[in-house]
């Protein structure tokens, strides 16, 4: 069933192709431009307004009309950001995400109408590091690829270079890379960020939703769910046995903490 999206559900948006506010403006516009945006959406007066937008932003666009075709423009260019629509023809975006995901953890943007709880929980247990529900306002976007871009930024951004090690992880700020048992582990952004939150401030828990606007940047009904899907995804990357967590600790009624105690002497609890 095909997604219904009217242009003036989207804040009362100009249809006027050239009348297109400015979006997403940071102090850092120099490395705005060299920013690779795929944006995939069957709806050619959407597709064609974000594309305005972001190059108007500063951003290399480049557009894709169906699954299909999303995925072999991400095969043959380099992108550093995808928005991706989920009812797509050819390939779904749901099974796009996860494609993508399997090669690549360049940050994944899904835009649908659908929009109830579980539908989000799935985009974001796919690898989605963010889901905006149709109808939404420009202004969001900004929003939402704003938070995403300050935590890849963050990796050739910082002033300092950091390594936290505890027990058989080793998080390195500098190579922005995470190993466990000498082992690099591939993290999308968020993931990465989330580790390096709780890493650190070991063994103190932590709130879901202190995770989710420290990690996520914004506010959101319902973020702390995604913060469970995040962890749940995270612990089996880093865990042996996810369903056993020796690191990401469950605090029941607290929220979660990097445990660097031995296991034995925690109360596993999962979440």
């Amino acid at each position: 069933m095909r997604e219904y999206t009217h242009l003036n559900h989207y804040n009362n948006y100009p249809t006027r192709m050239g009348t297109v506010p400015p979006m997403l403006q940071d102090t850092k516009k120099a490395a705005q431009r060299e920013i690779r945006i795929l944006v995939a959406e069957d709806e050619d007066p959407l597709r064609e307004l974000l594309k305005i937008s972001l190059q108007r932003a500063g951003y290399k666009v480049i557009t894709a009309r169906n699954g299909r075709e999303a995925r072999q423009l991400f095969e043959t260019h380099e992108i550093d950001l995808v928005l991706l629509d989920v009812m797509m023809p050819e390939i779904d975006g749901f099974t796009l995400c996860a494609e993508l995901r399997q090669q690549s953890n360049v940050p994944i943007v899904m835009l649908s109408a659908l929009n109830r709880p579980d539908d989000i929980v799935y985009g974001f247990s796919l690898g989605a590091d963010d889901y905006i529900c149709k109808p939404f306002t420009f202004r969001e976007i900004e929003v939402r690829l704003q938070a995403i871009l300050r935590r890849v930024a963050w990796g050739t951004e910082r002033a300092e270079t950091r390594v936290m090690s505890f027990n058989d992880v080793v998080l390195n700020d500098e190579l922005h890379q995470v190993k466990v048992c000498e082992k690099t582990v591939h993290l999308t952004p968020t993931e990465y960020q989330l580790l390096r939150y709780l890493m650190s401030v070991p063994d103190r828990p932590v709130s879901k939703n202190d995770l989710f606007q420290t990690v996520w940047g914004y506010d959101l009904a319902g973020g702390t769910n995604l913060v469970e899907v995040a962890v749940r995804r995270l612990r089996e990357k880093i865990e042996a046995e996810p369903s056993a967590p020796v690191y990401l600790v469950t605090v029941r009624g607290a929220g979660y903490k990097f445990n660097t105690q031995p296991v034995a002497k925690q109360e596993v609890v999962l979440a």
